[in-house]
């Protein structure tokens, strides 16, 4: 069996350590490993942007050291080293087309660079379900969920609804797309590669190397390459795990992560997610409210004449402001706080199902343990067995030997007397012969022909003679038997457990690496949702104050009411305005 290299993704050759793995006890799969840290430096602060599109410049790692080898083309433009050119893999349209289907769909339309691509969202599954095969270990980012037939049934009607959930679902998918741009292994794949050359069919992607390699259960796959056709036949050995199966001994580390991520996913998909969805339907209504409110505002204004229109029309257009800007912050709040917060409701569910996988591995290398030991101690009373029978065959013919011995030991005279008998003496040797066969043990002759039918034409015949060939099995032959399968089987046992155990520590390395990866990014992109979300409220707050501004320079040249006094003279007499007077009872 090859010796398997710890191949850690997130691991530079400085910080590389050869592994000494002569046995399964020998690997450590406890072990604590964090990734090195220059690896995953943060991107340099870039000027504020409005509308800059997630992820946030900040939520991403680069590497520090820039390939020098590049498959495609798209690999250098991607490792190119600017960090506005990876931020540029927009999809900048989407377009409802028929091209090799007999219903329309829509397609999106990808500009990489010089390149563009056209996929429609299924490619997008698909390209995301392989990379979760291709990268078992790894933090694959979501895409949008798929609308039920249902919502689409109603929305398919409304063309504002419609078109609004195809720009969301853009968005989002642009996102997914960034997002693996920015990661320092999903940039490396070719297959990703491939997704953005235009001139390549998906469907040729999908049925050629790596995707058309992979296997139907990754669990029977090494982690850190699933497609490696050589190992297959090793890992058929493993057991299959569910998720359920308890562990014995299990790693602390990744308790806590589970109970983290539930923490997260119960707070993200609960309070939060429930309280956004209400607030943007209220401020949604509000706008409506505006938008009626400044319509009605600017057709009461046609009623009256002089400094009162101009005021009361001043005053529509500022609800006419206070619901374009509201329109507008409903648009951000979508944009840049409610998709993400989305987004990492299914980062939650990615992660929980990336712990899920490696319990089952942490599981496998237990179970195969467990199955080791089983065949060991089978083994052991095997072979007690057989040494019982060598025993107790041992004995018997020593006590063969011993019951032959005086027979041997016959007096000349007695021969002589014998001979004198003529066919008398005959039979006395040959009775005299008869021990020295007995001294001889002859093999086991194996099961008696005798004993076997041959087959009848009826069905009870032919299960007598299957039965009679079941029955009939040497005990020898069968322990035998059983001992060489057995100390076979321990082999291949014990290859599996040194696979499983170095497939165990690689796993867990590698996905302690990318959630310490995927903990930065979240705090980057959190960070600037909460300034996205300020500076969204704040521009509000300018534009309404602005527009009511104007609006009340019109409505303080509106002259007085005439029941009010001067204002000189109402100061010089401390009077106050009476609402409720009138000009006949003063």
């Amino acid at each position: 069996m090859d010796t398997f290299q710890d191949e850690n993704p997130f691991e530079i050759d400085s910080d590389r350590v050869p592994s000494e793995s002569s046995s399964a006890s020998a690997v450590n799969v406890s072990a604590p490993s964090s990734p090195p840290t220059d690896l995953f430096a943060q991107q340099a602060e870039t000027q504020p942007n409005a509308n800059r599109p997630f992820p946030s410049p900040g939520s991403g790692a680069r590497q520090t050291q820039f390939k020098n080898d590049y498959c495609c083309a798209r690999d250098r433009w991607l490792h190119s080293g600017e960090d506005l050119e990876i931020l540029a893999s927009l999809i900048i349209d989407a377009q409802k087309t028929t091209i090799n289907s007999n219903s329309p769909y829509i397609t999106y339309v990808i500009r990489a660079g010089n390149t563009e691509a056209r996929h429609r969202y299924s490619e997008f599954e698909s390209l995301r379900l392989n990379l979760v095969k291709l990268y078992p270990t790894l933090i694959i980012p979501p895409i949008p969920s798929k609308q039920s037939l249902g919502d689409y049934a109603i929305k398919q009607g409304k063309a504002k609804e419609d078109a609004a959930m195809i720009a969301r679902r853009r968005r989002m998918l642009q996102t997914f797309l960034n997002r693996i741009a920015k990661h320092p292994i999903l940039s490396n794949e070719h297959v990703f590669h491939r997704f953005l050359d235009g001139e390549v069919s998906w469907t040729e992607v999908l049925n050629s190397p790596p995707i058309s390699l992979l296997p139907k259960n990754i669990l029977k796959a090494p982690s850190h390459n699933p497609t490696d056709q050589n190992a297959l036949l090793a890992y058929a050995a493993l057991p299959n795990p569910s998720a359920a199966h308890p562990l014995r001994r299990p790693d602390q580390r990744f308790l806590d992560s589970e109970a983290f991520t539930s923490k997260f996913a119960s707070h993200l998909s609960g309070p939060m997610e429930k309280v956004t969805r209400r607030t943007m339907k209220r401020w949604s209504d509000c706008a409506q409210d505006h938008q009626e409110l400044g319509a009605t505002l600017n057709g009461f204004s046609l009623n009256e004449e002089g400094q009162m229109s101009t005021a009361i029309e001043k005053t529509g257009q500022a609800v006419d402001a206070t619901f374009m800007s509201t329109t507008r912050l409903l648009q951000e709040l979508e944009q840049n706080y409610a998709e993400p917060l989305h987004e990492y409701t299914q980062f939650a569910s990615i992660i929980k199902k990336l712990l899920a996988y490696r319990h089952q591995k942490h599981v496998q290398y237990e179970m195969t343990q467990d199955a080791l030991e089983a065949k060991r101690e089978s083994l052991e009373e095997l072979e007690k067995s057989e040494r019982e029978a060598r025993r107790l065959d041992e004995a018997l013919g020593k006590g063969r030997v011993g019951s032959s011995a005086p027979s041997r030991m016959q007096s000349p005279s007695e021969g002589g007397e014998g001979a004198e008998d003529g066919e008398g003496g005959g039979e006395a040797r040959q009775e005299r012969e008869e021990p020295e066969e007995d001294a001889y043990l002859p093999p086991h002759p194996g099961p008696s022909p005798v004993r076997r039918r041959a087959p009848g034409m009826g069905l009870l015949s032919a299960l007598s003679y299957t039965l009679h060939g079941m029955i009939d099995v040497d005990p020898e032959t069968a322990r035998r038997n059983g001992i060489s399968k057995t100390r076979e089987s321990i082999s291949q046992l014990e290859d599996a457990l040194h696979l499983s155990a170095q497939d165990l520590k690689y796993s867990s390395s590698t996905i302690q690496a990318d959630l310490d990866r995927f903990q930065r990014q979240k705090v980057a992109d959190l960070r600037e949702m909460c300034i996205s979300m300020a500076r969204s409220h704040r521009d509000w707050c300018k534009k309404n104050l602005e527009a009511w501004e104007e609006a009340k320079k019109e409505i303080v040249s509106i002259p007085d009411h005439p029941n009010q006094l001067p204002q000189t003279a109402a100061q010089g007499s401390g009077a106050r305005r009476d609402s409720s007077a009138t000009v006949n009872g003063r």
